[in-house]
């Protein structure tokens, strides 16, 4: 079996790294500008990431360690909540409660605790270690994930804003390209290319 020859123009892959009568500064310059974007997105995105989801995952373990859960009581009925809920408390309401502080004083406050509750009933909250009432910290495996999605996130940005930044340097060099080309062509054509 013959092998068939493609013929028309070969892809030359690196061609502004290779010498060439026809190469201009601005391909090199461009070159280097893709090279450069490349890098920047790929290892800053990665590094990015990889502090972002690592200060999160902290911040969220000292959050974790500085609330722990106590017993409380309901000092009022916990309302039912509306039939729809998208504000993010979980189908929780807010109510008073009665809990002891870590020096023995009894406080009370807001809390969010489990609809329909009646008073005088028994709930679990969360303190900080001088007593006050904080929102429950996330679960070890919500931390992780959400210290994941935080790096995902951070890196991703990090890429595009690095990819945004080459491709407006390529745009600046494509405009002083054009301006070259048209400052040639005037020199060459100053009648514009009438006769």
């Amino acid at each position: 079996m013959a092998r068939v020859r493609r013929t028309g123009p070969r892809r030359v892959r690196l061609w502004r790294w290779r010498r060439n009568p026809l190469r201009r500064r601005s391909d090199v310059v461009e070159a280097w500008i893709v090279l450069a974007t490349w890098i920047a997105a790929l290892v800053g995105g990665l590094f990015a990431g990889q502090a972002a989801a690592a200060v999160t995952e902290d911040m969220l373990v000292a959050r974790r360690a500085a609330a722990h859960a106590v017993p409380a009581v309901l000092t009022e009925n916990a309302d039912r909540p509306p039939a729809l809920t998208g504000d993010g408390t979980n189908g929780t309401v807010q109510a008073r409660v009665r809990w002891t502080a870590p020096d023995g004083t009894v406080r009370t406050g807001p809390a969010r605790v489990v609809p329909g509750r009646a008073a005088d009933t028994s709930v679990t909250v969360w303190i900080d270690h001088g007593g006050d009432l904080v929102r429950e910290p996330p679960s070890a495996e919500e931390a992780r994930l959400q210290s994941a999605l935080t790096g995902v996130l951070v890196a991703v940005g990090t890429g595009a804003v690095a990819c945004g930044c080459g491709r407006l340097a390529r745009l600046r060099l494509d405009r002083r390209r054009l301006r070259d080309w048209e400052a040639e062509w005037a020199r060459v054509a100053p009648s514009g290319g009438r006769t």
